[in-house]
């Protein structure tokens, strides 16, 4: 075999491995991203119109969560929560919307206390999907709920509903604590 014939094998097998280094690379992050994000994870392809652009949304989401400083509560705040839900639960039965409302707020509150913003519903979505993602369909339908309350368009059975979902949620973040 002459020297030019070598070269070009050995060219050939190094692009050959390159290529499936690439490959395997991009189904390793693929799958972490799925892993991570849960459903948010085909819920965002759908959104963004394909699987490239919803990993790119994904990792700009992770970006962005990084700046963020999501911090641990201490045991006695995560108790004060847990007594202010169980009041929250308590008065459903007297003011399903207005408890409704008060989980929304309560939901809300904990973010904010544990460094999520809270201005803008779609960047709340957007913060929490890193690592609710597993939650976040529940969030998504009690606001959808919350949101129809206000107008009187949702029956007794919908805003219990929207009470379990917000419990999903809240449950999450209170459970989530972690040293970071």
């Amino acid at each position: 075999m002459s020297t030019s014939m070598l070269i070009a094998v050995i060219a050939i097998a190094a692009v050959v491995v390159i290529a499936l280094m690439v490959g395997l690379w991009m189904a390793a992050r693929h799958r972490r991203l799925q892993k991570k994000f849960g459903p948010e994870h085909e819920r965002t392809i759908e959104t963004e119109g394909g699987r490239k652009a919803a990993e790119r949304e994904l990792r700009a989401r992770e970006e962005r969560h990084d700046e963020l400083e999501i911090k641990e509560l201490p045991p006695e705040r995560r108790d004060r929560y847990a007594v202010d839900w169980t009041s929250v639960q308590e008065r459903f039965v007297d003011r399903p919307e207005g408890s409704v409302k008060e989980a929304d707020e309560l939901v809300s509150r904990l973010m904010r206390e544990r460094g999520y913003p809270t201005d803008d519903y779609d960047g709340q979505l957007r913060d929490l999907s890193v690592e609710h993602g597993r939650t976040l369909e529940h969030y998504r339908a009690a606001h959808d709920v919350k949101v129809r309350s206000t107008s009187h368009e949702t029956t007794t059975e919908e805003l219990r509903g929207a009470m379990v979902h917000y419990r999903a949620l809240f449950d999450d973040l209170l459970t989530d604590q972690r040293s970071r």
